[in-house]
């Protein structure tokens, strides 16, 4: 138990944290989720999120100030990259309902 103990407090704790969606995550999380991402680098990202909309590929990210190849090479397997679901609470309509079928009253 002990040396389960000791090997559990030599794991980075960014090994702990689950990968995060950098289309919706604020900057706090960001840094706090992504090693050697500290909340300047993390505002920078989100501030570029909200100028250029949502990132499409990790890629991507290289066009953010501060970030470049090898920072990218260390952070992209902690990343998600998905579409940000709006909040609206209500589904989006259906693309092409089917036209309504008239009723027939008589019997």
């Amino acid at each position: 138990m002990k040396m389960l103990l000791a090997m559990l407090l030599l794991v980075p704790v960014q090994a702990l944290t689950a990968p995060v969606n950098i289309n919706s995550a604020d900057a706090a999380t960001i840094a706090e989720a992504l090693p050697g991402i500290g909340p300047k680098k993390a505002e920078e990202i989100v501030k570029y999120r909200t100028e250029h909309g949502h990132f499409k590929s990790v890629q991507e990210l290289e066009n953010v100030n501060g970030i470049g190849s090898k920072t990218l090479k260390a952070i992209e397997k902690d990343i998600i990259i998905e579409q940000a679901v709006e909040q609206s609470g209500s589904m989006p309509p259906a693309e092409n309902p089917p036209p309504a079928q008239p009723q027939n009253n008589s019997q």
